[in-house]
């Protein structure tokens, strides 16, 4: 019966600043239309009929308005003339005694005036003619300032659809444009996620649930003395989660989450940066306690003064500037906290990353085996996949997978599935997936000759066969010689996740990587380009070996490595000429030391070697269980952490 008693809402229309724009062009309107005189419009007429009423005596008077047209005002006998008698629909009211009762156009006003002079001579008549000027002030009114009226309305429009969305106002109007943009999460706002949905990430999940903790409950953590931290920053490289995380506290905090992006500050109007900066904090100040969130920090948080050559103001140094004294000023509010996002760190002003702005600074690596397994299992949850499919299987398949990778396998793994008509996603999609992520799409129509398809085939088969042969080279899964992407063929690898590398295992690496083009020397005796991507990889790992690591015995216990990056755009080297000269001999002598290691190798099981590639341009795709076969068991045995890699050889 509650539910009877209410009344229905009756929706009201919503005020709209248009109508008031509508209703004064009416009026304007409305007085041009009937601001110039009586609403009684008298009869048109032609100058032959006025002057047959003017020979017949009936016209009383004549007014001449504007030198153009003619009123014709008639006797009291001939209004009552039937032939004078008003036309229905000829005007809105009757017509009085004191309104024309004809009008005419004329063409040559000297013609019409001897025309009508000589009919009343002819005539001896006392028709009086009047000369009258006629204007509307109004209407003139209007069209002088109509084009001021239509620049400043195209001005208002155009201000109006650059700030809209301002925020601090409905409309976004453009007095609000200095209003923070920040989007505003609280009880009222539906967000599904939360810290359930956020796999791995353990250590960055506990930290960020713990600023969660100090508002819910600040006594707890205060108790002893303590403060709440101002700010946490989360590192990591893209995909690995740190947004998540920021969406994983709007869904788990009971206080008010603002969240926006650090280019929201950035504006084309000097001084806005700050004022959405000054709103931003002073909005969450209101509603505190209360969780600030930007994301991409790095936009506005540049160290300040690197790049400013022109000496003009810089909006995006005024921004930071009234950032910093936000965060840790004399203003400042303790039940406010501030994360933040970034994945270039080692660009952030110092005074930005400081304690008791950024009080914490959470890194997030890439996951590691059990936590690609955890990561795995939240996105297959919504993929109708096949019963048997194994997640420790396929978070060993994708080494170095961020968590935004892994979610793409699993959706181009679904995509694969339909394509094929299958019921289900299967192990094979998600091979299929992982290999056209990390190889390219599969050219089956790409023209090769039978000469290159050899070569790429021994390439292939001589990295196999070093990997398989040196202790610390991570052992091959997978040879393929399909095209794919830029790359004629590829290897995938079992590599182990370690943290400390030493001297061997990086050497045994190179001579791995060599074993394509030192293949092709001790088959065909001559080289191919086709070693491209393997000579990148090993010329960056032999310099980083020498100038960053120091595990050179000539170059010593050096490294010329700067974790700040401010050396990145310098005009000068760390280092003299002379050591300049020494590191590329370095560089140089560790390459061919393990080209030769791996020629001698491949020169020992040369047949060996044979078969492998033959076999290969047979099927095509080799596995680990064909190595064994041909090789036998590795004559090392070691606990090997099987997962994949790619190593692709370019064209």
């Amino acid at each position: 019966m509650a539910n009877e008693d209410k009344k229905p809402e009756i929706k009201k229309p919503k005020f709209n600043s248009y109508w008031i724009y509508a209703v004064i062009i009416l009026v304007f309107l409305g007085i041009q239309i009937f601001g110039g005189g009586s609403w009684s419009q008298p009869n048109k007429t032609t100058q032959a009929d006025f002057e047959q009423f003017l020979k017949d005596g009936d016209v009383d008077k004549i007014e001449i308005i504007n030198r153009k047209v003619a009123k014709v005002y008639l006797t009291q006998e001939a209004r009552t003339k039937e032939v004078h008698a008003r036309k229905k629909g000829g005007s809105i009211l009757p017509p009085s005694p004191n309104d024309p009762s004809y009008q005419f156009e004329f063409g040559d006003l000297q013609n019409f005036e001897n025309s009508f002079n000589r009919i009343i001579e002819d005539q001896d008549l006392n028709t009086k003619i009047v000369w009258e000027t006629e204007s509307n002030m109004w209407g003139e009114l209007l069209l002088t300032l109509l084009p001021f009226i239509v620049i400043i309305g195209i001005w208002i429009f155009i201000m109006r659809r650059m700030s809209s969305g301002a925020g601090g106002g409905a409309g976004g109007q453009i007095f609000n444009i200095g209003k923070s943009k920040a989007k505003l999460f609280d009880h009222s706002t539906d967000v599904k996620t939360s810290f359930k949905d956020v796999a791995g990430l353990e250590g960055a999940k506990e930290e960020v649930q713990e600023i969660v903790d100090f508002l819910k409950n600040p006594s707890k953590y205060t108790a002893l003395g303590g403060k709440i931290p101002k700010g946490a920053l989360l590192i990591g490289m893209p995909g690995t989660g740190k947004t998540l995380l920021a969406k994983a506290v709007a869904g788990e905090a009971h206080v008010p989450f603002f969240s926006l992006s650090g280019s929201d500050f950035v504006e084309m109007f000097v001084g806005v940066g700050a004022s959405r900066v000054r709103d931003l904090f002073k909005t969450a100040k209101e509603k505190s306690p209360s969780i600030i969130f930007i994301d991409e920090i790095d936009a506005i948080g540049r160290a300040r003064g690197k790049n400013n050559f022109s000496g003009s103001n810089d909006e995006r140094e005024n921004t930071l500037n009234q950032l910093l004294t936000e965060m840790d000023g004399f203003g400042t509010n303790t039940n406010v906290i501030v994360l933040a996002a970034t994945n270039r760190a080692d660009v952030l002003d110092k005074a930005l990353m400081r304690a008791g702005r950024f009080d914490r600074q959470i890194y997030i690596d890439l996951p590691d085996v059990r936590e690609r397994k955890e990561i795995f299992e939240v996105h297959l949850r919504p993929l109708k996949k096949d019963k048997n499919l194994d997640t420790d299987f396929l978070s060993k398949q994708t080494p170095g997978f961020s968590g935004a990778d892994i979610a793409n396998v699993c959706n181009e793994a679904a995509l694969i599935a339909a394509r094929k008509e299958r019921k289900s996603v299967g192990k094979q999609d998600f091979l299929d997936a992982v290999d056209r992520i990390v190889g390219g799409l599969e050219k089956k129509n790409k023209i090769i000759t039978p000469e290159e398809k050899k070569s790429v085939a021994f390439h292939e088969a001589g990295h196999a066969t070093v990997s398989w042969m040196l202790e610390h080279a991570a052992p091959l899964v997978k040879v393929t010689i399909v095209p794919r992407g830029r790359s004629l063929g590829a290897a995938w690898y079992l590599p182990e996740e370690r943290m400390l590398v030493k001297p061997n295992q990086m050497l045994d690496e190179m001579c791995a990587a060599l074993g394509g083009r030192a293949a092709e020397k001790v088959i065909f005796n001559e080289i191919s380009t086709g070693a491209l991507n393997d000579l990148e990889k090993i010329t960056k790992q032999a310099r980083a070996m020498v100038t960053i690591y120091g595990l050179n015995d000539e170059i010593g216990n050096l490294t010329y490595y700067d974790s700040s990056g401010q050396n990145e755009y310098g005009f000068t080297k760390p280092y003299s000429e002379k050591t300049a000269e020494l590191i590329d001999e370095e560089i140089s002598k560790l390459i061919e030391t393990q080209y030769q290691r791996a020629i001698d190798l491949l020169e020992k099981h040369k047949d060996k070697l044979t078969v492998l590639a033959n076999m290969l341009l047979e099927k095509e795709v080799i596995f680990k269980e064909d190595l064994q076969k041909i090789f036998g068991d590795r004559p090392f045995k070691k606990h090997v952490i099987e997962e994949t890699k790619t190593n692709e050889e370019e064209e």
